[in-house]
């Protein structure tokens, strides 16, 4: 089990195609602050039917795309 599999569920059952979560909300859906492990980890989304877009870490948000 990945330990980003909470917000690959999250993602996958939210019904919306194009959509950004922040540090913040994926925090709360996680339960663990995001950090550098998400960039390798984040291959594992499209598994689930996503991608991950743009990362702003100006912003501190993360855009999701549906495949």
């Amino acid at each position: 089990m990945s330990k980003y599999e909470p917000l690959w569920n999250w993602i996958k059952k939210n019904g919306t195609e194009n959509f950004s979560l922040s540090f913040d909300e994926m925090e709360k859906i996680e339960g663990f602050p995001i950090d550098h492990s998400f960039l390798t980890f984040k291959k594992e989304l499209s598994e689930y039917g996503f991608k991950v877009g743009k990362i702003s870490l100006k912003e501190k948000t993360v855009a999701f795309e549906k495949n």
